[in-house]
């Protein structure tokens, strides 16, 4: 006959077995939960304020130079700006009497039309549209050595000018009237070359001239440059120009002002 007390105990040791197995089981479960929770955030991407602030720190990281590229750029290139603007300045001659500043203006404003007038596309047009304001600069150049000059050489020639070169002036705009300008040629592109060479050096050499002190040898020193100027021009047209009134008008300039060059030579190599 079985013993109901042992019966009972046996059944409560089994209990307590199964249930300190479960709780085990349930610990480990836990435990397994919590590292599965952890894996799972660890493999989780950064927070977008972390990823903000590693990009800014990417943008913000000084070049190895120690200069942030975009302001080095613009920098740089307000300094190139500056010293074209300081390098333009510094070369600009100042003259310092009434009648420097007037040969400064009128030279200034014939170059711009020499420079305008001298790229037509024809050879013949565009000569005949640089040399009127070259000769329109010399006559603004002889009124003001008439209002200031004294030597009588020097105001002989500046009188000569303005009778010779009015008339040629009147010559060339009749002609343009009659001979439109045409499409680009062949030489075109060259001659404009030969045309800009000849009149920066005669610009130049004339802003230089004209800053001496003294009315006729300003005049002088200002005019001979000028002259070169024409000559210099005058052989461009006989190079490419084929208009036979255009080509002897260019000869014409050649031959008289080289005769004055020599005269102006002389006279300023006297007077210095």
């Amino acid at each position: 006959m079985n013993n109901p007390n042992l019966d009972n105990r046996t059944a409560l040791g089994t209990t307590k077995t199964i249930v300190t197995k479960l709780s085990k089981t349930k610990q480990l479960g836990l435990v397994g939960l919590c590292s599965s929770i952890l894996a799972l955030a660890a493999c989780q991407p950064a927070s977008n304020e972390s990823t903000k602030e590693s990009d800014t720190q990417v943008n913000t990281e000084t070049p190895k130079d120690g200069h942030n590229n975009t302001d080095h750029d613009d920098s740089h290139n307000v300094h190139n700006t500056n010293d074209e603007h300081n390098n333009h300045d510094m070369t600009m001659p100042v003259a310092s009497t009434d009648f420097g500043k007037e040969y400064i203006d009128s030279m200034d404003d014939m170059h711009e039309d020499m420079t305008e007038g001298s790229q037509a596309n024809d050879a013949d047009v565009a000569f005949a549209k640089g040399m009127i304001p070259h000769h329109e600069g010399a006559v603004d150049m002889a009124e003001i050595q008439l209002k200031y000059g004294k030597d009588q050489t020097m105001r002989k020639l500046a009188e000569d000018i303005i009778a010779a070169q009015g008339s040629e002036i009147k010559q060339m705009e009749n002609w343009l009237e009659t001979h439109p300008d045409t499409e680009e040629q062949d030489y075109t592109k060259g001659m404009h070359k030969a045309y800009r060479d000849s009149m920066k050096s005669m610009h130049e050499d004339m802003m230089q001239g004209v800053l001496s002190e003294d009315a006729d040898m300003a005049f002088a020193k200002g005019m001979l440059p000028h002259h070169q100027g024409a000559v210099a021009m005058a052989e461009v047209q006989i190079k490419y120009g084929k208009d036979k009134q255009m080509r002897k008008l260019a000869q014409d300039i050649i031959d008289a002002q080289k005769s004055e060059i020599d005269m102006m030579q002389k006279w300023i190599q006297q007077h210095s």
